[in-house]
């Protein structure tokens, strides 16, 4: 693949991009909250006790609700995902991960739409996918304006 001028320039303006959202506040947000969950000790420990009752479960899973013990993992395991979401520094983590995500899906649907309103671009959120289509899937024979 032979480098033009035209290729550098787009491959310098997306490192400028992602420099720019690396800087952001957003990014430091969520650096920080990924730190805070990482380094509180009550935290982690509610992360542990999610993860070896995520491991009970499996291992129930295997027989279903006939193992013995299915009711009571079920509830422990509930009990322990509620506590962790519960935990405010994995809630701050969540709400700064959702922030940064949304951010990095309004920038790849405004490129997305930049080349072209044709152009699919995966966010994983069911807004960004819909957003300024008109239309069917049929064809446009149900008499829309125009088939997606």
């Amino acid at each position: 693949m032979i480098a033009t001028i035209e290729k550098v320039e787009i491959l310098d303006a997306a490192e400028q991009l992602a420099r720019m959202i690396i800087d952001s506040e957003l990014a430091d947000k969520y650096r920080e909250c990924y730190y805070r969950m990482k380094t509180d000790p009550n935290t982690q420990s509610r992360i542990r006790r999610f993860a070896r009752m995520k491991e009970r479960y499996e291992e129930v899973q295997r027989f279903g609700r006939y193992h013995p013990d299915y009711k009571q993992v079920m509830a422990e395991l509930r009990q322990a995902k509620r506590e962790m979401d519960l935990d405010e520094n994995v809630a701050r983590f969540k709400r700064a991960e959702n922030e940064l995500q949304d951010l990095l899906d309004q920038i790849s649907v405004m490129i997305g739409r930049a080349v072209s309103e044709n152009v699919k671009v995966s966010t994983g959120n069911p807004f960004f996918e819909t957003a300024g289509k008109t239309g069917c899937s049929i064809g446009g024979s149900c008499g829309c304006s125009r088939a997606v």
